[in-house]
């Protein structure tokens, strides 16, 4: 059923095929986010643990929330079992402190679901969770991680996100929460990973006026990056251990992360913005359009993400 929304149907003729297909496929084909009426958009942008939101897409919510647009970050897991010292609830606890600090800092809101860390699975009962949130929120734009990826939690995230993509607009799924009449956009987060295919950048977004939001909200993570992953990968002896060196070293990390992306995506910046200003992008996030929900037109992209061309 998921293949009625491919890309290479955008030709077809809609009027003929809702006659075929039923209004539900109308409204998923053509039904596009929220009319340009002055609302504030609605985004929500799911993350496997708590700081994935935060690393992916941080700085183009702080961008969308300082237009006034509503954001929020989902985790899908409680994060229990992400540090080498700590487990359990004191974990679980800790890092639900940690990114609810990052939505104060980026000015959204957050929700750390109870599921433990390390064992999300794309069930029917994790379906409904996922398609009620989407529907709770009335969003018009959905992010979220690629289903191939290095993570089992990240993987299923990224699975029930597109197994809600359809869901969300059928009324007999979940009755207890309205259906939504328009489908979302929905949107993948930036990776690495090749095979089966590389991540496409269909949007790259400029954040170099919100990095010291993003470093703080490094910052804020504290067990994750100063603890966790230092530890995992080998570098704890280089985490400083004042407050400014701590602050130096967030900005470091973040700096490259996202100057890796910026430079990645260059061509598509300058495309975006022109030769002067696409160059000129030192840091930025980067998103690719799922071919499941509605299929924006490159206007529709622009009022979706209404800085690019800024």
């Amino acid at each position: 059923m998921l293949c009625v929304f491919s890309r290479s149907m955008a030709s077809m003729n809609v009027a003929g095929l809702c006659l075929g297909l039923g209004l539900a496929f109308c409204v998923a084909f053509a039904g596009y986010a929220a009319e340009p009426d002055g609302k504030p958009l609605r985004i929500i942008v799911f993350g496997a643990h708590p700081d994935d939101c935060e690393l992916d897409a941080g700085g183009t919510a702080a961008r969308w929330a300082k237009l006034g647009h509503k954001v929020k970050f989902v985790s899908a897991t409680n994060g229990d079992i992400g540090h080498h010292e700590q487990a359990g609830a004191i974990l679980a606890r800790r890092r639900t402190a940690e990114v609810r600090k990052c939505a104060e800092i980026l000015g959204i809101e957050t929700e750390v679901l109870d599921i433990h860390d390390g064992e999300l699975m794309p069930t029917l009962e994790n379906r409904r969770t996922f398609t009620r949130k989407i529907r709770e929120w009335n969003a018009d734009i959905v992010i979220a991680h690629r289903p191939n990826d290095y993570h089992p939690d990240h993987r299923y995230t990224a699975q029930l996100v597109q197994d809600a993509a359809f869901m969300v607009i059928v009324p007999s799924f979940c009755p207890d929460v309205p259906a939504l009449r328009s489908n979302p956009v929905f949107f993948y987060s930036e990776d690495s990973f090749k095979k089966p295919n590389p991540f496409q950048a269909d949007v790259v977004v400029p954040i170099d006026m919100v990095m010291d939001q993003k470093a703080a909200c490094y910052r804020a993570l504290e067990s994750q990056f100063y603890e966790w992953n230092p530890w995992l990968f080998g570098y704890l002896n280089k985490v400083p251990a004042d407050e400014p060196g701590r602050m130096e070293f967030a900005r470091k990390q973040m700096g490259d992360r996202h100057q890796s992306t910026a430079d990645r995506f260059r061509a598509k910046l300058v495309e975006e913005l022109g030769a002067e200003r696409g160059n000129a992008v030192k840091f930025a996030e980067a998103f690719e359009l799922c071919e499941y929900g509605s299929q924006p037109s490159a206007t529709e992209l622009k009022r979706l993400f209404p800085f690019l061309g800024d």
